[in-house]
């Protein structure tokens, strides 16, 4: 597959990046070299191979969910402009 210089600007429009019309060219060739790797890859015999999510074959270790305040309950109110107790207070918004 190749690319025209209509898509080119297309896919660099929707990514925003800003090219040159004398950059349009450099860019599809770049972009062609991407898709003909992509191609390459579609020609692998891969038969017989499991399906990979990962390279992980041990199962991750999980620990055990526990419920804290984060201990910096104080550190983080003394950011706050206005506080009340130990709860930020801001300004009123539904009447």
């Amino acid at each position: 597959m190749s690319l025209d210089i209509a898509t080119t600007r297309r896919i660099a429009k929707l990514a925003r990046i800003g090219l040159a019309d004398d950059e349009l060219e450099t860019v599809r060739q770049k972009l062609d070299g991407i898709l003909d790797w992509f191609n390459q890859l579609s020609e692998v015999n891969v038969e017989g191979i499991a399906p990979m999510v990962g390279t992980e074959t041990e199962a991750m270790r999980q620990r055990e969910d526990v419920v804290t305040d984060g201990n910096c309950q104080e550190a983080v109110l003394s950011c706050a402009p206005d506080k009340s107790g130990p709860f930020y207070t801001v300004p009123k918004v539904i009447e």
